[in-house]
Parts: structure tokens; C-alpha cells; sequence
């Protein structure tokens, strides 16, 4: 019995003096990073009358309460090989001066103060005008299916691909180029309306394609080299 009460009387005080409650070392907090941004202006498919564009987006949040900042990627190509233009800044606007006539492809990602970043943003792309500027080239070509870098059965594969123009009364046609080589030299359809092309593939090899948009006004764009492998 006393062994009982002498224990009740430790347990009593060891709780009252906070022993096993407070950890001296707490585990830091996970750092996560920022959400995506999402964009709102210029809108995709904008043509933009200035050359001197306002871009905005929508904030980011950051589970940490991190600050943070915006990178924003403007360039030439969908695949951002020819960056022009980038911008850093804690705002959700800025305004970047751009050649005139010249389609465009933009991109954002978010950035915390301990350097954690979040995915790009989706692509938007505009054009800006030009002076007595009547055509303007179609937009590169969006890839739908194959997956990039995917793999897949030998037989039948359906290329896909999406195209738009600032012009939207422009008919777009489509060259299909398709092979093993990189880049692809052998056009395997041309002049089509429709945004996808039925080939085969054989087993163990990889193959490499791409797509020119043509316009009806004599404007073409020729697209990056997308690849995919077959088992």
C-alpha cells in the first residue's frame, strides 16, 4: 500500500512539473512548397495591341506562411528554349516590353524564402501586334498523346497534337514528320485538317516527330520534336 501512495505522489509530481510533455527538441516543420500560380492576363490565345505586355496572376499560398516571390519566363518557343525575357518580383503584375509581331509563350512558378518552388504554371501564349501587320503566324504546336518519353506497344499509335492562331479565321493545316531519326526528316502526311495521324511502330525502337502548322495565308510554325519509345 505504501509502495502504491509513493508512486501516486512521484506520478503527481513528475506530471505537475511537466516531465514527458514538453519535447526540448521539437521536429522542425516540414517546409512545402508554394502552390502554383495560376495566370490571368494576357489570356491564351491574346493578341496584344502593345508591345509593352501587363502580365498578372493569381497569388500562390504557402502552407509555412513563407514570403514569396514570382519568376515569370517569357519566351519564343513552347519548350522555353528561347527565353527572352525573365522577371523576379514579390507583386502579382508586371509589365515586360516585347518585339512587336512575335508570338510569345509565358510561364510563372513561386518561389519561398527558403528557396522551395512550386511546378510551372500552364503555358499561355499571345502575340504581339504589329505595325501594318496582316498575317500572323499560327501558334507552335501543343502536344496531346503520346506522352512525352512514354513507352508503348508495338502496332498502332495515334499521334495527337492541338494548333491555334491569334487569326481566327485562318484554316490551319498540318505536315506530320516521323521517324527514327532526331530530328525526324520523312513527312509522313501533309496538308491535313485534322489534328491527329494514325502509324506504326515497331518493338525496341524509338521514334522522334514533329508538326508544321501551315495557315491559309502562306504563315507557318514549325513545331519542337516530340519522342516516345516502343517496347
Amino acid at each position: 500500500m505504501k509502495n502504491f501512495i509513493y508512486l501516486s505522489i512521484i506520478s503527481a509530481l513528475f506530471i505537475s512539473c511537466g516531465g514527458g510533455s514538453d519535447d526540448p527538441n521539437p521536429t522542425p516543420t516540414e517546409n512545402v512548397a508554394p502552390s502554383v500560380p495560376v495566370l490571368t492576363s494576357p489570356v491564351d490565345n491574346k493578341l496584344c495591341l502593345e508591345n509593352t505586355v501587363s502580365f498578372s496572376w493569381n497569388n500562390s499560398t504557402d502552407e509555412n506562411k513563407d514570403a514569396i516571390t514570382y519568376q515569370i519566363q517569357v519566351a519564343k518557343d513552347n519548350a522555353f528554349t528561347q527565353i527572352v525575357k525573365t522577371f523576379d518580383g514579390a507583386d502579382n503584375t508586371a509589365s515586360i516590353a516585347l518585339d512587336k509581331n512575335t508570338a510569345f509563350y509565358w510561364r510563372i512558378k513561386a518561389i519561398d524564402s527558403k528557396g522551395l518552388t512550386s511546378a510551372y504554371s500552364s503555358v499561355f501564349k499571345f502575340y504581339t501586334a504589329g505595325d501594318a501587320v496582316v498575317n500572323h503566324l499560327p501558334f507552335a504546336p501543343e502536344l496531346v498523346a503520346p506522352v512525352l518519353n512514354s513507352a508503348l506497344n508495338a502496332g498502332t499509335v495515334s499521334l495527337k497534337w492541338n494548333a491555334s492562331d491569334v487569326d481566327t479565321a485562318d484554316a490551319l493545316t498540318y505536315d506530320v514528320y516521323f521517324g527514327t531519326a532526331n530530328p525526324p526528316t520523312a513527312k509522313i502526311a501533309e496538308n491535313k485538317s485534322e489534328k491527329t495521324f494514325d502509324t506504326t511502330i515497331e518493338s525496341g525502337k524509338q521514334y522522334f516527330w514533329k508538326v508544321v502548322v501551315k495557315d491559309n495565308k502562306g504563315g507557318e510554325t514549325v513545331g519542337q520534336v516530340w519522342k516516345f519509345k516502343a517496347n
